[in-house]
C-alpha cells in the first residue's frame, strides 16, 4: 500500500490512478464486448482514493485479519476496481487479459473465492450494507480496529434490505462502519428520481442515526479531507458519505446517460473516449 501524506504529489497520484481505472475499464469491456461504463466511471476517484490513500491492506497477505474491508454493493462496477487491485500488487496485471473468458477469475461481478483483494462476492443489489454490518460487528467481537467500507449506488437505496441494515448499524454502535453512496442519479432503467425517488437522502440516513457527510465524489482533495476526518472507529455512530457524482464522468457523450450503464463502444467512440480521459485535469 502506498503511504504518502496528503500532498499535491498524493493528489496527482490519485488522479492518475482514477484515469487508469477508466482507461482499463474501456480496454476490458472491449474484450468482453459489453460492460458497465457509466457506473464505473462515476466511482473512479472514489476507488483511487480508497486504494491509494485510505484502505489498510497488504497485497502479500490478502487475508490479513486486521485489514480494512471494502464491499461493493454495486458489484457491477468491479471492472473499475480490478485494474487497481492489479496495480497495487494483488495479482499480475496480465491476468486481466482473461476478463470474462470462460474459466477466468474476472467476471462482470467480483468473486471473493477467485480474486485476491475482493472481500465479498457482490452483484445482487442491496446486500452490501448488510454484509458490512456483519463485518463491522465481527471486528468489535474480535477486538480488531479495522474499518469496513461499503459502496452503494443511489438506485441501490431503493432496496428494502439496505434500510434494515441502516437501522441495525447504529443499534450495534458500529462507528467502524463507513457507507459510501455513489449518488450518480441514474440506474439501468433511467433517472433515479423518475423511477423511484430516494430523496431526501441525507434526512433519511440521519433519521436512522448515522453521521452524514456530503462530498463531491470527483474532487480528490475533498475526498481526502472527508476520509481523513472520519470519526474514530471506536465511536458508536456509523458514517455515511453521500458522494455527488456523474455517471460516465470523463467522457462527454456518456455523462449523465443511463444508456451507458451496460453498453459497448464502437471503435471511433472508443478512441474519442480514451482521448477525453487522457485529457482530464
Amino acid at each position: 500500500m502506498v503511504n504518502l501524506t496528503a500532498s499535491q504529489e498524493k493528489v496527482n497520484l490519485i488522479k492518475e490512478k482514477a484515469k487508469l481505472s477508466r482507461l482499463e475499464t474501456i480496454r476490458l469491456i472491449s474484450l468482453a464486448k459489453s460492460g458497465h461504463y457509466g457506473s464505473s466511471f462515476s466511482c473512479s476517484e472514489i476507488f483511487a482514493t480508497l486504494y491509494y490513500y485510505v484502505l489498510r491492506y497488504d497485497p502479500n497477505n490478502p487475508k490479513w485479519e486486521n485489514r480494512d474491508r471494502f464491499v461493493m454493493g454495486k458489484g457491477h462496477s468491479a471492472v473499475g476496481v480490478y485494474p487497481l487491485l492489479a496495480d497495487v500488487g494483488f495479482f499480475p496485471k496480465e491476468e486481466l487479459d482473461t476478463y470474462t473468458e470462460v474459466g477466468s477469475a474476472f467476471g462482470d461481478h467480483p468473486d471473493m473465492n477467485k480474486i485476491k483483494g475482493i472481500d465479498f462476492s457482490s452483484g445482487s443489489i442491496g446486500h452490501g450494507l448488510s454484509v458490512g454490518v456483519g463485518m463491522a460487528l465481527a471486528a468489535r467481537l474480535d477486538s480488531l480496529d479495522y474499518r469496513t467500507y461499503i459502496l452503494m449506488g443511489d438506485g441501490e437505496l431503493q432496496e428494502g434490505q439496505v434500510w434494515e441494515a441502516a437501522m441495525s448499524a447504529p443499534n450495534f454502535k458500529l462507528g467502524n462502519l463507513v457507507a459510501i453512496v455513489d449518488n450518480n442519479k441514474v440506474t439501468v432503467d433511467g433517472v433515479t428520481a423518475e423511477n423511484m425517488s430516494i430523496e431526501p437522502i441525507r434526512d433519511k440516513w440521519e433519521s436512522f442515526g448515522w453521521n452524514v457527510i456530503d462530498v463531491d465524489g470527483h474532487d480528490i482533495e475533498a475526498l481526502i479531507r472527508t476520509f481523513e476526518n472520519l470519526p474514530s472507529p471506536d465511536t458508536d455512530v456509523p458514517t455515511v458519505i453521500i458522494a455527488d457524482t456523474v455517471a460516465g464522468k470523463g467522457v462527454s457523450f456518456m455523462e449523465n446517460g443511463y444508456e451507458w450503464h451496460v453498453a459497448n463502444l464502437g471503435e471511433d467512440d472508443k478512441i474519442r473516449a480514451i482521448n477525453e480521459i487522457k485529457e482530464m485535469n
